[in-house]
């Protein structure tokens, strides 16, 4: 019954080692349902749930830092349980703190069910000392991944942009989505997001491959379940 958070750099495999590890465990994608819980315990309206991870977190601009402006309306993802309107993900006008506040809680509560993949959303932070929680950090090399946000570009493009526009477009694709987790972990958890003291293993997939990653990362899960279960056997 092993938790595992995952932190990525954008594009370096970290979704899809995620992805692949709930199938081979048998684990769940933390999500909607974890959300949802705990918008039942809360003020939160029982109709939306909100989801704020490093995904959708917007930096600051210099002049908003110079200001000291926080916890303002901010849009995020919301998703609503009314089984009379639509299910799929909207945009929602709420209080930066307040939820914040909603997702980790809902981090925190899916530590006790166990077998569950947190990607982002400061689980390394949150649940930094947590037993029976495994840490794992996802890197490519930038090459790797710039290569892969172009050939995903080409295939999403309805029309053809030249060669140098696709390459302009997933280097600042790159760029701002790693600014944007590192400020999200360094603003809300003051820690810098790619330490390596904040997880157990730190794997780079421009070495490996997704499925020997999984593997790898298996192999420690099994380790601490069997530690656990023997700690825990009269």
């Amino acid at each position: 019954m092993a938790v595992i958070t995952i932190s990525r750099e954008f594009a370096s495999g970290g979704d899809e080692v995620a992805s692949k590890l709930c199938d081979v465990l048998g684990y769940h994608s933390f999500g909607k349902a974890e959300i949802l819980q705990v918008v039942q315990e809360t003020t939160f309206s029982r109709v939306n749930a909100v989801d704020y991870s490093e995904d959708n977190h917007e930096i600051q601009t210099f002049i908003d830092r110079l200001m000291g402006q926080k916890a303002t309306p901010v849009q995020k993802i919301a998703w609503t349980e009314d089984p009379s309107i639509a299910t799929r993900p909207e945009r929602a006008d709420v209080h930066e703190a307040a939820v914040l506040s909603l997702v980790k809680r809902a981090v925190k509560a899916s530590l006790p069910a166990g077998n569950i993949v947190i990607v982002g959303r400061g689980g390394q932070v949150l649940l930094k000392d947590a037993p029976g929680v495994i840490h794992v950090r996802i890197e490519a090399p930038f090459e790797t991944r710039f290569q892969r946000v172009i050939d995903q570009l080409k295939q999403e493009q309805d029309t053809q942009p030249s060669e140098d526009e696709i390459r302009r477009k997933a280097g600042d694709l790159i760029a701002n989505r790693d600014i944007s987790s590192a400020d999200y972990i360094q603003r809300y958890y003051n820690v810098d997001w790619a330490d390596s003291r904040l997880y157990h293993m730190v794997l780079n997939l421009g070495r490996l491959t997704v499925e020997q990653a999984v593997q790898m990362i298996v192999m420690v899960v099994q380790s601490v379940e069997e530690n656990t279960t023997a700690q825990t056997s009269p």
